[in-house]
């Protein structure tokens, strides 16, 4: 997400970067190219006038730090007033004092509530809790199905009465057979319109009277830009929330209403979520977002999703191993799945630092790693083991077969495997590795 403002925000920050001086011309010339590129993202107006006014002032102010030049101030000041724009710090959940903490989502249809109910669950449940899914969307026999397949798929209780009855009884009687069973997590799934009417909004107040809610989500597709913080603005006047959850976050070029939402409202983003796959969901961080607007990077998230798919252990064994040139391909099969795991690859290379500037040119095909998984699945153990059995035009011949490829494609994935055990014996000796002319996926 950000693209096109990422893009624009470091061309207009491009001039102050190295400056040792900052002359007033200059910065009112970089905070007016700041304001087109947050209006050109859809931000709001009114946010974006606040927003270059506060750069503005701190920019000519008194600001003065040893450790940074002019220009470098400039930037500090633009990141951290992003990510004050975003909310500041994350919001992460608090949990009642009494089991079961009871979470309800509103929102309009077609934002992604159900899914963002199921993804929600995971996500507790990876924090040691045990939820129960509450289905109260009794106008949509369809988000009663779909809430019930994604209970199945993650082995999470669904509570339903089907469409008949009242929603607010649902969730009376739903909460109530969850407290009964021992689950200390209840996800209540509201019924959702295509606009937001004053009928939706008295239900909602029925449902959050009925299951008394330790806290109201509104969730929000960031993809519909203003329309999304004018829906966020009317469920406030109406549903009183105290967070969102942002979907689509993988699909807005802009980003606009994730800059804006914070400001409008006053209420803060507590979760993102990117991605289709149940497990693409966290807490909102404004700061790493910031540092991803602004090319940053994200390696504190990075960590945070390697960690959760390789033990510590076993990655520094895989470590020594890659520095030392001794990577067989059953290794790299190995780290490639769980690359796949942690998410699509380019949005693994944006969050190191200033990688998604110099690939922004650059097509990541992440359906390049399912050909490369096949490839070398298709290899016998003793191929993976040892590349140079793969010298041999027939075994060639039969991974690509076998892999429904080219042997011209497998001769290159060995190839580019050789040229990466070469380079990486050359950084574990301290020499300056010469990079492969086309990376795994990448063109």
């Amino acid at each position: 997400m950000f693209d096109t403002l990422s893009e624009r925000l470091n061309t207009a920050l491009e001039g102050v970067r190295g400056s040792g001086t900052l002359t007033e011309e200059q910065v009112k010339k970089v905070t007016r190219e700041i304001r087109l590129a947050l209006l050109e993202a859809d931000v709001n107006y009114n946010v974006v006038k606040e927003f270059v006014g506060r750069v503005r002032e701190r920019a000519t102010g008194a600001e003065v730090s040893r450790a940074l030049s002019p220009g470098q101030q400039v930037v500090k000041i633009v990141n951290e007033e992003l990510a004050n724009l975003m909310g500041g710090s994350a919001h992460k959940l608090s949990y009642a004092s009494r089991p079961p903490t009871v979470v309800m989502l509103a929102g309009l249809n077609g934002h992604g509530k159900t899914t963002a109910a199921g993804k929600l669950a995971l996500f507790v449940r990876k924090q040691g809790k045990n939820p129960f899914l509450v289905a109260c969307d009794t106008y949509r026999p369809a988000a009663v199905d779909q809430l019930r397949q994604i209970g199945r798929e993650l082995g999470v209780p669904v509570y339903d009465e089907g469409t008949e009855a009242p929603p607010e009884e649902i969730a009376e009687r739903g909460v109530r057979a969850a407290r009964d069973g021992g689950y200390d997590f209840v996800i209540v799934d509201t019924a959702g319109r295509q606009v937001v009417d004053t009928e939706m909004m008295e239900e909602l107040g029925r449902v959050r009277r009925a299951c008394r809610p330790h806290s109201v989500l509104l969730v929000l597709d960031v993809v519909t830009g203003q329309t999304a913080v004018e829906v966020a603005q009317a469920f406030q006047e109406y549903a009183d929330f105290d967070g969102m959850i942002l979907t689509k976050l993988d699909g807005d070029a802009r980003g606009g209403a994730a800059l804006s939402v914070v400001s409008v409202t006053g209420r803060p983003i507590k979760f993102a979520s990117e991605g289709e796959k149940m497990s693409e969901f966290d807490y909102f961080y404004p700061d790493r977002m910031a540092g991803r607007i602004l090319g940053m990077g994200d390696v504190l998230t990075l960590i945070e999703k390697a960690e959760a798919q390789m033990d510590r252990r076993e990655a520094e064994a895989q470590s020594k191993k890659l520095m030392a040139g001794k990577l067989t391909f059953e290794d790299f099969l190995q780290q490639m799945q769980m690359i796949k795991r942690m998410g699509p690859l380019s949005g693994i290379l944006g969050m190191l630092p200033g990688i998604g500037q110099q690939l922004k040119d650059v097509q990541i095909d992440d359906r390049m790693l399912n050909r490369v998984e096949a490839m070398i699945t298709s290899m016998t153990p003793q191929e993976r083991r040892n590349p140079k059995l793969l010298q041999n035009p027939s075994r060639v011949r039969r991974i690509a077969r076998g892999s429904g490829t080219s042997p011209q494609d497998v001769q290159r994935l060995v190839k580019q495997f050789g040229e990466m055990q070469k380079m990486m014996r050359q950084m574990g000796k301290g020499g300056m590795p010469r990079m492969p002319k086309m990376p795994f996926g990448m063109r």
